[in-house]
């Protein structure tokens, strides 16, 4: 079972769009434009719901994903 977890390589403002991403298998670009046309169309309340994800998702181990350089 995958957990979800706050984006360490992918994030814009607190990695909740890009961790959300990889859990549902989606681009991060496609999260963070739902979460915009979201909180646009419920006059911000979805913002107050993704500081409260912010805050209760914790942040990806540091050991779990690829910083993307390759030492070899």
């Amino acid at each position: 079972m995958r957990k979800l977890y706050r984006s360490q390589r992918d994030k814009k403002i607190s990695g909740l769009c890009g961790g959300l991403a990889d859990w549902f298998g989606f681009d991060a670009t496609v999260i963070r434009l739902i979460a915009l046309i979201a909180a646009i169309f419920s006059f911000g309340s979805v913002l107050f719901f993704y500081f409260i994800a912010s805050i209760l998702v914790p942040k990806e181990p540091i050991g779990s994903f690829n910083s993307g350089f390759d030492f070899n």
